[in-house]
């Protein structure tokens, strides 16, 4: 059984490393994030990635299943510190990998406590918890008007919250992290779409199951804008998986995190960057060990059978 055990484990270990070959990923501070591939992105859209004005992205943008064409507005818009990529391997990964992190967040159990529905998430102060990963939970739609706040107090926390169906966010309004760091993640899991409001700014990964659009002047300081099913429209924005900690904007070079941190049933330290040939020369190492382990448990005959 524990051999069994070994080998799951590696073949999980491995799966994980060749996503992270496949999008060129080499964050050793990251944790093993639960994004995985889609980490690298700080916008990923499925139908439409669409933009008016001088919008700004630190991160690689990416659109999947519809190709190139599907991307408009760049320019004026600029990617910085990152690559495009439309309906190749590194955009259909990235989007897997994300579907599977929504789906994940999504099974999460908050506690009845921690059900926030009805309520206006400006104005709160939502931490972990004791466990180390808060989940609070809108049943239906969630709204923000002025300032939510978000307390972290040490490494590998994670706040994560699951949105029925909207998220809509009025003018100027503002997420703010406090004492959080690269292993952390902020995670609103948003069951149909959400929408920024003018010049609000955001903070934290937004994982919608339908679109995002982020009117006139707003920001995601540090986080990501991820529509699985439709598009992302973006009209003079920021949006950076680059960040120094408390949500500043990096240089958008060395940290890439973006409170992506996952530590959901624990995290383990990024493995760092390979290519795919690599990743298919353990493979065959890992095929080999397993048909050494298969020969090592064949069952030979015994003696009072052998004629």
């Amino acid at each position: 059984m524990k051999s069994k055990a070994t080998f799951l484990g590696a073949a999980l270990a491995l799966g994980c490393v060749g996503a992270i070959g496949l999008s060129q990923r080499a964050d050793a501070t990251c944790s093993d994030g639960i994004l995985c591939s889609a980490e690298s992105f700080a916008v990923l859209g499925a139908s439409a990635v669409t933009n008016t004005d001088a919008t700004t992205i630190y991160g690689n943008l990416g659109i999947d299943p519809n190709g190139l064409s599907s991307i408009t507005g760049f320019p004026p818009g600029v990617v910085l510190h990152g690559t495009t990529d439309a309906a190749n391997g590194v955009a259909l990964t990235a989007r897997n990998d994300a579907m599977n992190a929504y789906n994940t967040l999504a099974g999460l159990t908050a506690p009845l406590a921690n059900n926030l529905t009805g309520q206006d998430l400006g104005g709160l102060v939502l931490t972990p918890g004791a466990s180390g990963v808060g989940v609070y939970k809108y049943d239906s739609s969630a709204q923000l008007t002025g300032t939510l706040t978000l307390d972290f107090t040490g490494k590998n926390q994670d706040i994560v919250v699951q949105i029925g169906s909207t998220l809509t966010t009025a003018g100027a309004s503002k997420v703010i992290i406090n004492g959080a760091g690269p292993t952390d993640g902020v995670f609103f899991d948003v069951g149909s779409s959400a929408t920024l409001g003018t010049t609000t700014s955001f903070e934290g990964n937004i994982l919608a199951l339908q679109s995002i659009t982020l009117d006139t002047g707003a920001t995601i300081l540090c986080g990501r804008a991820i529509a699985l099913n439709g598009a992302v429209t973006m009209d003079t924005n920021k949006v950076s998986d680059n960040c120094k900690g408390n949500g500043s904007l990096g240089s958008g070079v060395k940290d890439r995190c973006g409170f992506s941190g996952g530590n959901f049933g624990g995290s383990t330290t990024r493995a760092p960057e390979i290519n795919p040939a690599s990743a298919a020369s353990a493979l065959t190492l890992l095929l080999g060990s397993l048909l050494v382990l298969r020969g090592r448990m064949r069952v030979l005959p015994s003696r009072s059978s052998v004629a």
